[in-house]
């Protein structure tokens, strides 16, 4: 789950980095009531889950609580890259005297942490990684050592950091090394973190992402849940324990295994190319328990996306065997009666697959067409998906 600014930040202040943080508004009224609690200069921010707020015109100068009302009008409602600003930021202004990088991050290719900095850091942070990469410093972070003091002053010096600021900066690396592993981040990124004229070092903005498979271990990330811009299908699914990720296309797929849901993303994509172009609908990876109650929680929700016009169900029977994938699809369409009300392309195979398919050759349900081969299934469900247009 990726965090807004002002909520990574509040999660940098529970940890002890140094912020600068106002408050959230949802109107330009509200955004003039907070400059004027604020007082003298103030930012006003997009709060969208997305880079490139300030190039896009979403990150504006205050100099009164009536500009700040001007700017929040304007970046209210704003599409930034496909994300729409329902809310901003207003930040007090701070005296930027200097601006650095630096990050923490999940290096899966490596299979390790990495801490990044440079000196340099502002808005051309990606710039500078391709045009000039000996500026960012790359250093890798042992998960059994973590970073203490020593550890941050080296991530320091790589980074060829002032002297008069590296100190105050090795801190803020200690402090957002605790972040990181406190809350079971993926990312902590501070871009800007500045030197201000008076001589602290401030985080002024905060990227966060937290790893989902450690909700169990910090129940308190719930409340940073944007409820009221997920999406309702997902938050469904998540509710009924399923990973489910909603896409563009038309095709719903359901698969168990998130190995096999991939590739089957990849043949119905071909597939689609010769009917009509059709597209993957959705990402749904029921897992190893394909009982009726799953089996139906997943159809319910594909079947509830206007967008989809055929599902195509993939499954290799393992520890759970064809045939009681073929009872759950059975108990699914039972349960689901006129709501199961758009073709479903069935390909079976693996432990059980006679009896699975006969099962389902028994049922005879109208909607439903098997097909014995992964290749075969996917071009009939891409056809009945452009045949539904």
């Amino acid at each position: 789950m990726d965090l807004f600014e002002y909520q990574a930040k509040q999660l940098f202040q529970k940890f002890g980095v140094p912020v600068s943080l106002g408050e959230v508004a949802t109107t330009p009224d509200e955004a003039k009531q907070i400059a004027e609690r604020i007082g003298g200069v103030t930012v006003v921010k997009a709060q969208v889950k997305i880079g490139g707020r300030g190039k896009a015109g979403g990150v504006k100068v205050a100099k009164t609580p009536d500009e700040a009302q001007q700017h929040a009008e304007a970046i209210l409602g704003m599409d930034i890259k496909g994300h729409t600003v329902h809310r901003v930021l207003v930040d007090p202004g701070a005296d930027i005297k200097q601006e650095y990088y630096v990050s923490y991050l999940l290096d899966r290719s490596n299979r390790t942490f990495l801490a990044m900095a440079s000196a340099e850091g502002g808005m051309e942070i990606e710039q500078l990684a391709v045009e000039r990469p000996e500026a960012l410093a790359r250093v890798p972070v042992d998960a059994s050592k973590g970073v203490d003091l020593a550890t941050a002053q080296d991530i320091v010096a790589q980074a060829k950091f002032p002297a008069d600021v590296a100190d105050k900066v090795a801190d803020v690396l200690v402090k957002l090394w605790d972040t990181f592993v406190g809350a079971d981040a993926t990312l902590v990124e501070v871009n800007p973190l500045v030197l201000t004229g008076s001589g602290d070092v401030v985080a002024l903005d905060g990227k966060v992402s937290l790893d989902a498979n450690a909700d169990f271990r910090q129940p308190q990330n719930a409340e940073f849940e944007d409820k009221s811009a997920a999406d309702p299908l997902e938050a469904k699914a998540k509710e009924k324990h399923l990973n489910y990720v909603k896409l563009d296309g038309q095709v719903g797929i359901i698969g168990n295994g998130a190995g096999l849901v991939m590739s089957t993303l990849d043949v119905v994509a071909y597939a689609g190319e010769r009917h009509g172009n059709v597209k993957p609908a959705n990402f749904l990876d029921i897992g190893g328990g394909a009982s009726a109650e799953v089996m139906a929680n997943g159809l319910d929700i594909i079947l509830n996306d206007p967008a989809v016009r055929s599902v195509f169900v993939n499954v290799f029977g393992g520890i759970t065997a064809c045939d009681a994938v073929a009872n759950g699809i059975v108990g699914a369409l039972n349960t689901l009666g006129d709501e199961a009300n758009k073709p479903l392309v069935v390909r079976l195979d693996g432990n059980n697959v006679d009896e699975g398919r006969r099962i389902l050759a028994e049922y005879a349900h109208p909607l439903v067409t098997v097909v014995g081969t992964m290749d075969e299934a996917a071009d009939k469900a891409a056809e009945l998906a452009n045949a539904g247009a």
